[in-house]
């Protein structure tokens, strides 16, 4: 910290130049990641709800009223019509809620001490968090032959110590969806938590099901899911950070629920204490800025632009590791190691990402900020690689 205060130009001169080395998602040369620009709207509605906190709900009524109101919402969108939970700082911290709340609830009602979650090898790095953290064992089921969770491997692999089962709709890699329908048949069988990972797909499916996309079941439409993380961040165009965490029963927060003596609520079950509020406004201004309709219209474009670039590098001898499910294609040269590939685009400007499951392959999310003339910049470039 310096001694005296320093100009304000002279902080924002040199907070522009540290910010001109951020790559901008406008270019459509950030080809990796799962978030975007957030829209206009949900940027000057975060701006208004930077002072509260969500944390100390009773000091911030409306606000809070809207996090609930943005829970329902989503919730209505996932085939539940009593939702609990929260919006929190991102998929990880859903996915971290999800697998206490799993744990809390298997250790008050089974006594189970030394617990165990069974997930697929395409699952988040968040649930490794979680396990580390949670001190429970993770048990790693197999991927069948299209690349999604084997229900043979998920059976074989429940024991006594089984406090949760993970599936995700929209895998980090592929985004592919697990047989979610299958699984939750047998959690139900055997009384067992069952937490869907939708943290990609989440806003998404939904809408692609609605103007006939024909995709796997996934929500609590499926008796046996118990929770399902969703970010707003992603395709819902919230401001980062905005993570959904929705529980099908008020009970599993519950058992998350610690004292929290000096705020204005008596206990607390996220993770986070002090949690800022803008997100949920954010979120809660998007969604219905945009409704159904708009963010019908969204999927369905991203998804045109998916169908549009896996045909295209189709016709220029790439090989696809999958025909995409989801907005995500997974690709590799015929001739060329993935790395080797990955070096060719970066020094071209492409900023990509190296898929590791099921196989090292060049991936591509096809977000809101990469439009048909970046693709087809991208696929100009691809072809004087080939």
């Amino acid at each position: 910290m310096e001694d005296k205060p320093i100009d304000k130009q002279d902080i924002l001169k040199e907070l522009e130049e540290l910010h001109s080395l951020d790559h901008d998602y406008a270019d459509g040369r950030i080809l990796g990641s799962m978030c975007t620009e957030a829209h206009p709207f949900a940027k000057e509605v975060y701006c208004k709800f930077l002072d509260t906190n969500l944390g100390d709900p009773g000091l911030f009524k409306g606000t809070k009223q809207i996090e609930n109101e943005v829970v329902k919402s989503i919730g209505e969108l996932l085939s539940l019509d009593n939702a609990y939970g929260n919006i929190v700082t991102g998929g990880t911290e859903a996915n971290l809620m999800a697998i206490r709340a799993a744990r809390n609830h298997a250790r008050k009602y089974k006594g189970i001490t030394d617990g165990e979650i069974i997930m697929p090898a395409s699952a988040h790095f968040s649930f490794k968090k979680a396990a580390d953290m949670l001190n429970l064992k993770i048990v790693e089921a197999e991927l069948d032959n299209n690349y999604k969770i084997d229900v043979e491997s998920v059976k074989n692999s429940i024991t006594d110590k089984t406090v949760a089962i993970v599936a995700i709709a929209g895998t980090t890699e592929l985004g592919l969806i697990d047989p979610i329908e299958e699984i939750s048949k047998i959690a139900l069988e055997h009384n067992i938590y069952f937490h869907v990972d939708a943290a990609f797909g989440g806003f998404s499916i939904p809408f692609l099901k609605e103007i006939g996309y024909d995709l796997p079941v996934f929500d609590f439409s499926l008796e046996g899911v118990c929770s399902i993380t969703v970010d707003p961040h992603k395709m819902g165009l919230a401001p980062i950070p905005a993570g959904g965490i929705i529980f099908r029963r008020e009970e599993y927060l519950e058992v998350m629920a610690v004292d929290s003596p000096y705020l204005t609520v008596k206990t607390q079950s996220t993770i986070v204490g002090t949690r800022l509020g803008a997100s949920s406004a954010a979120t809660y201004a998007i969604m219905k800025y945009f409704g159904k309709e708009g963010y019908s219209k969204l999927a369905n474009d991203l998804m045109e632009n998916t169908k549009f670039f896996a045909q295209s590098l189709k016709e220029l001898g790439y090989e696809l590791v999958c025909e995409p499910e989801l907005n995500i294609v997974a690709f590799n040269h015929p001739n060329m190691q993935t790395n080797e590939l990955a070096e060719k685009l970066e020094e071209l400007g492409w900023e990509v990402s190296v898929a590791k499951c099921p196989i090292p392959s060049i991936r591509v999310v096809l977000m809101n900020h990469v439009k048909r003339n970046h693709l087809e910049e991208l696929l100009n470039d691809l072809k004087d690689i080939f």
